[in-house]
């Protein structure tokens, strides 16, 4: 048993404490063991601040969720902790002692947000009081498990300056998608993980008209909305042992429509909740939502692919929807360096030898003379692929960091 370990043990915690009382507890455990060996100042103070993250908050993971500038942080059971800083992953040199410890990490995380997990339910997803994002997977399903992924997300809200001075975007695309957003226009934001969709639909939701009635449906509440006085925010439930019935992203989107939406804003769109989502957007409603999604181009096979999961329903009809319900499609990457860029805007035309033919109004960089050729060939190919009416960027060349 370590020094911590020893202290810990050591001390009364079996009545409700406040904050003040563990820290009195923690000192008094401190001062007996410094009376049995020299314990220096700072090593001293190290402890206390361990010591208490290790009973009231998440031990030591505590520091790196304070840390602003970790983005990502990965603990891969008892084999190490991961963290994602400036856009470098970097291995720490800490790491939980044993399962049992980072357990109940995971069942304090988990508690505090209303989340179960355990042996009958061993994924979960759940999030931090500061809107960062948990993912959860217990062993035996997580070979090396518990497995535990926080993703945190900036203090202060990113805005459109941001975006613009990291290079993410440029004035002139920007200036055009927040005149898209203030239309009421349907926008959807693809790209794969971590290239910033979530923080791009937040950024763009600050530029809906304040008089809008807006619902936001996330699996998990992450979007910080500013400005907006008539917000609804509904969030998924999981099945409880008890018989407590989940509430899906499906179900919200029903219920959404009957609560006078002027807007509809999804997390994230992954499954069945797709068609509900076509089907509103083509009757009216204004909605924003993300998807997983390599190009502008593999979003239609991804929809396709989601609404097939729920309804039988030809691939012809769902490409009509696509086409005739989004205004622009937004595709994000993420550069080698870490960076993310808005890579491409897209706007669906409509239906061409059927398929879903799509106009490039920006793109990051000029092509290589390699890829126009490919691009070419494609689009002789198949149809969907449309001439780019803009470029923006680096007018010189491809992105240096993502050629």
């Amino acid at each position: 048993m370590n020094l911590q370990e020893e202290i810990i043990k050591s001390m009364d915690l079996s009545a409700p404490l406040s904050d003040e009382e563990v820290r009195t507890l923690i000192d008094e455990a401190l001062e007996r063991v410094s009376k049995k060996m020299l314990i220096g100042l700072k090593e001293r103070e190290r402890l206390r601040t361990d010591i208490f993250h290790s009973i009231r908050q998440l031990g030591i993971l505590q520091d790196l969720i304070e840390d602003p500038e970790i983005t990502e942080i990965m603990v891969n059971g008892t084999d190490g902790i991961f963290i994602e800083k400036h856009g470098k992953l970097t291995q720490l040199p800490e790491r939980f002692l044993s399962k049992d410890k980072l357990r109940q990490v995971i069942w304090q995380i988990t508690a505090d947000c209303n989340r179960a997990v355990n042996d009958a339910k061993p994924i979960v997803d759940a999030r931090l009081p500061d809107g960062a994002r948990v993912n959860v997977v217990l062993d035996p399903v997580a070979l090396n498990g518990p497995i535990l992924t926080i993703r945190r997300f900036p203090p202060k809200p990113i805005m459109m300056e941001d975006l613009i001075r990291m290079g993410s975007i440029t004035e002139e695309c920007s200036d055009f998608l927040i005149k898209a957003v203030r239309e009421g226009q349907n926008l959807l934001v693809s790209g794969g993980t971590g290239t910033g969709k979530t923080t791009l639909l937040n950024v763009l939701s600050g530029y809906i008209p304040p008089a809008e009635r807006v619902i936001t449906i996330e699996d998990s509440a992450e979007l910080q909305l500013q400005g907006l006085p008539n917000l609804v925010r509904l969030e998924t439930r999981n099945g409880t042992e008890g018989g407590g019935e989940g509430i899906t992203i499906r179900d919200l989107l029903k219920t959404s429509l009957r609560m006078r939406p002027d807007r509809i804003i999804v997390g994230e769109t992954r499954s069945k909740e797709a068609i509900d989502m076509l089907q509103s957007i083509n009757v009216g409603h204004s909605a924003m939502t993300t998807v997983h999604a390599n190009s502008v181009r593999d979003v239609v096979s991804r929809l396709e692919t989601m609404v097939l999961t729920g309804m039988e329903i030809p691939v012809f009809a769902i490409r009509r929807q696509i086409a005739s319900g989004f205004g622009l499609i937004i595709q994000l990457t993420r550069c080698p360096d870490g960076s993310r860029k808005v890579f491409e805007v897209a706007r669906p035309l409509g239906i061409r030898d059927g398929e879903v033919e799509m106009e490039s109004l920006f793109f990051y960089g000029k092509e290589r003379e390699k890829d126009r050729k490919e691009e070419k060939e494609e689009r002789r190919i198949s149809p969907d692929k449309s001439e780019g009416k803009a470029v923006f960027g680096n007018q010189g060349g491809a992105c240096g960091s993502c050629s």
